[in-house]
């Protein structure tokens, strides 16, 4: 039972900043975000699109997209845009506008629905890793969805950027037979999960674990699974408390994902 809540007032920002930049390569954009945060620059939203996501969003061709946003007081919004202008200097700015369609789209999933209508198989699963593992990471990842039998795309863009790593989120398709779908999805996972561990990459950002990630979280902890089991099962000894998480033993039967 909650019986009390404080909260934190903040003003509303007096000023906003955007832009954006195309680059050639993705890991080109992903050198530039990392300098960025190392010079303690936090835009609001940095979010780096691979050329198949920026062509599918805006229309952008073989270029990846980093879009930029900042807002609060004027001097340190004017300050972080001009940190990002010296960190992107060697890409080709692009048309801020390019943020209103990020703004008035981002939350509509709604294409989605049609390819999953038309026997299409598709998801995302978002990663966390250092930036000195990213650039593999991003091609790992991809790599091994790509060799999935039945897979028609597989595409990534950075989400989240901090000052030792970031999150990219990627997105896979595939059109397998009917009767082969529940197979496919679950080797889709498998390789992207199994490409993420092999690269030193942490299997979730924000999303967390649940039951699909759960079957991984052991290789991913290692001995360190066993502390966390015991843990669970002092603090919940009758296996109440989300069962079947975390990849965790409990009393109700085997998990979704064995």
């Amino acid at each position: 039972m909650i019986t009390g809540a404080r909260l934190r007032v903040h003003p509303a920002p007096t000023a906003e900043v955007r832009a954006a930049f195309r680059f050639p390569a993705f890991t080109a954009g992903l050198d530039a975000c990392r300098r960025v945060l190392r010079r303690s620059a936090t835009p609001a939203v940095l979010r780096l699109y691979d050329a198949i996501e920026a062509d599918r969003h805006f229309e952008t061709g073989a270029d990846c997209i980093l879009l930029v946003l900042d807002e609060g007081d004027r001097a340190i919004v004017d300050a972080v845009l001009q940190v990002v202008s010296e960190e992107c200097a060697e890409a080709t700015p692009a048309d801020p506008a390019l943020l209103d369609r990020w703004l008035e789209r981002r939350n509509d999933v709604s294409a989605l629905g049609h390819f999953i209508q038309t026997g299409f198989v598709v998801d995302t699963m978002e990663i966390a890793a250092t930036w000195s593992s990213l650039p593999r990471v991003y091609d790992g990842v991809l790599g091994a969805l790509r060799a999935v039998d039945g897979m028609v795309l597989a595409s990534g863009h950075l989400s989240h950027a901090y000052l030792d790593g970031a999150c990219l989120y990627f997105t896979f398709g595939g059109h397998p037979p009917m009767e082969q779908r529940e197979a496919f999805y679950r080797t889709a996972w498998d390789a992207g999960m199994e490409a993420t561990l092999a690269r030193g990459a942490a299997l979730s950002h924000h999303h967390g674990i649940g039951l699909n990630r759960g079957r991984y979280a052991r290789a991913a902890l290692g001995e360190a699974f066993g502390v966390l089991a015991a843990t669970k099962a002092a603090l919940d000894p009758h296996g109440i408390l989300n069962p079947g998480k975390l990849g965790l033993p409990h009393p109700w039967g085997e998990p979704a994902w064995p």
